[in-house]
């Protein structure tokens, strides 16, 4: 379906376009119409799945493809445990198109909002020393080239390709099915604690290790840290999850609702925040409970914020973490959204902000009503002195001059994008400045 006028905007309200033209393909034949066309008018073309990014990634002045018509599984092997996509897929419906199969992706995010093409093509990642991103799962991908080809890439064919193409950014063509490498179905044992800051600063690495996925939240203005940390076990473990009532008081109520309101209320008196967030790591984060591995990696996300995301190596998580903790004390900045530190394991994808290292990332949100610029890039400078790397779909000021000494193989993904898209069709602002123009 086609219609012309209306302005797009992404979640975060961050980012908007009003393109020429918005096209709804059905199929993937839809999608190679749609890039034969704008090819033909002299347009630039772009797919936007869930717009979960917060940087202009998926901005298309030109024709804008919302690829919502496009979702499904197209094919499942068993025995491989590989499955085919749609490349709208909102990861939400994935799991009920797995059970049947008995499978599930090994790793998520913490938001299973975004398309399965706009999650791998941004470099969404969960946590995990053992684990990479979701472009790790990719073993293949068809994708429609900027001349209107049909370009499959899998461990059958143009092989090489594939550490490029798991995440491309959308800057090599438009991806129209994803191939994952899935897992037996499991359930997660969970477990979510407090604990005093300076403990889980002192043995975070241990804490890392000891656990399949480990995470910590730390709230400005508190001495404490939430802590989760999961165990992976088998489908047939019996599962106890979370009553009702308490998962609805602690997700909806408070992590949602109250905080909602909290949050509005400190843009008029920022001194409301640092008692509330005091508050909050009382009344939440301190529960157990087992359950299919999707409830249990992914949470509700109904309160609208910004973030910038930047990804260091390991070793340096500690440290870097200490110097935003100052930061904030020094400015005496009143940030109502707490940080958020992650583990992944290093993979060969090449512009993977886990490319070759071990990585820990460190996450600061602002609310979306409040001017994040100061906050974000006074830490933006604190982590690139940790040889930080940007999560591509947050926030970040870096030009392609600067990322291209952050990634090893830059260049030879440029020498890619120069040939499946000499005119840059796929190209819009963003990729303008981080790859270069």
């Amino acid at each position: 379906m086609t219609r012309i006028g209306g302005t797009w905007q992404n979640w975060g309200r961050s980012a908007s376009v009003t393109p020429v033209r918005v096209e709804r393909p059905r199929s993937p034949e839809g999608v190679q119409r749609a890039v034969k066309a704008a090819a033909a008018q002299g347009l630039t073309i772009k797919a936007v799945g869930a717009g979960h990014s917060f940087t202009g990634i998926a901005v298309a002045p030109g024709v804008l493809l919302e690829l919502d018509d496009m979702q499904g599984l197209v094919a499942a092997d068993t025995v491989t445990g590989r499955v085919t996509l749609l490349a709208g897929t909102r990861l939400h419906r994935i799991p009920g198109l797995l059970a049947r199969y008995g499978l599930a992706m090994e790793n998520l995010g913490d938001i299973d909002r975004q398309s399965i093409s706009g999650a791998i093509s941004t470099g969404t990642h969960g946590t995990g020393t053992e684990f990479g991103g979701l472009a790790t799962q990719v073993v293949g991908v068809t994708l429609v080239t900027a001349a209107g080809d049909f370009l499959r890439v899998d461990d059958e064919h143009n092989a090489e390709m594939l550490p490029a193409v798991a995440l491309g950014l959308g800057a090599l063509g438009i991806i129209v099915e994803v191939t994952l490498q899935c897992v037996p179905a499991f359930v997660l044992q969970a477990v979510d604690e407090p604990a005093p800051l300076a403990d889980v600063l002192a043995t975070v690495h241990d804490r890392a290790a000891a656990s399949d996925h480990f995470e910590f939240y730390w709230f400005p203005h508190t001495d404490v840290a939430l802590t989760k940390r999961q165990t992976r076990l088998p489908e047939s473990t019996v599962r106890k999850p979370l009553p009702l009532v308490g998962k609805w008081i602690d997700e909806s109520l408070l992590s949602n609702g109250v905080y909602r309101a909290v949050c509005a209320a400190g843009q008029v008196v920022p001194a409301v925040t640092p008692p509330f967030s005091r508050l909050a790591v009382k009344l939440t984060g301190d529960r157990q409970y087992t359950d299919h591995s999707h409830r249990v990696l992914t949470q509700a996300r109904t309160v609208r914020f910004r973030e910038t995301e930047y990804a260091v190596p390991a070793e340096n998580a500690v440290p870097a973490f200490r110097a935003v903790q100052a930061l904030i004390a020094e400015r005496g900045w009143r940030i109502e959204f707490p940080i958020e530190v992650r583990f992944a394991a290093q993979d060969d994808r090449w512009l993977s902000t886990a490319y070759g290292r071990p990585t820990a990332y460190i996450a600061v949100h602002r609310y979306w009503r409040a001017d994040p610029t100061a906050y974000f890039e006074a830490v933006e400078q604190i982590l690139l002195e940790f040889g930080g790397r940007p999560h591509w779909g947050k926030l970040h000021t870096l030009g392609a001059d600067q990322l291209r000494e952050r990634y090893p193989r830059f260049d030879d993904f440029l020498a890619l994008r120069d040939r499946l898209d000499p005119d840059r069709l796929f190209r819009n602002r963003y990729l303008d400045r981080v790859l270069g123009a």
